[in-house]
């Protein structure tokens, strides 16, 4: 027996403990194709398809003529409402001038008055009381049709908001806090109030 060929110290080499066995590599040839990993199989996110240059030219240019009609339209509503305006200030104040002019109007046969009466002062002084009474009354016309009402004052409870008081006075003749006395009197316009009527108010400790 040849020892060359068989050694009795060498023993056959033991599998390692936990280690898968090598599989034989694949033939090629025998039509066997390795399958890719699971997740390599799943299809990747195609990027957005980019809009063509000629596209994108026609979005900017309805962009600029949308702006260009906003700023338009802007521009136009802003000439509008200038010219409303001063429309607006120039009818305010011709509503103004007029209504002076209707005042005035009603004013003018009173100051007409007044000059005759002034004329006739000094040859007839009776007369002459007898005319400044009559323009009186007649300026008293004059306002009422303008709707200048005077406010009533003496006797009457203290209202600011149609008194102005001059003073309060200690007096049994009128009521506590009512007019005493009216020194000028007030007017208003329907519920507007002119001036207000500067008046005496009455302190009477007794009423």
């Amino acid at each position: 027996m040849n020892s060359s060929n068989i050694r009795l110290d060498e023993k056959p080499e033991q599998p390692v403990e936990g280690a898968e066995p090598e599989l034989p590599r694949a033939d090629l040839q025998d039509g066997f194709v390795e399958q890719e990993a699971a997740g390599s199989t799943a299809a990747q996110p195609q990027p957005a398809a980019q809009p063509a240059p000629s596209t994108q030219e026609a979005e900017l240019q309805k962009v600029r003529a949308e702006r260009d009609d906003l700023l338009d339209r802007l521009a136009r509503l802003q000439a509008e409402f200038d010219n409303y305006r001063k429309r607006s200030a120039r009818e305010n104040a011709e509503f103004r001038d007029y209504a002076v002019a209707d005042a005035a109007r009603l004013l003018l046969p009173v100051v007409d008055n007044f000059s005759l009466a002034l004329k006739s002062a000094a040859a007839n002084p009776e007369e002459f009381k007898k005319g400044v009474e009559l323009i009186y009354k007649q300026l008293q016309e004059a306002l009422q049709k303008m709707n200048v009402q005077r406010i009533s004052a003496e006797g009457q409870p203290f209202d600011p908001r149609l008194h102005e008081a001059i003073e309060m006075v200690e007096s049994d003749r009128a009521e506590d806090n009512h007019v005493l006395e009216e020194l000028q009197p007030g007017y208003r316009i329907k519920e507007r109030l002119l001036r207000p009527a500067m008046v005496r108010v009455a302190r009477n400790t007794k009423s």
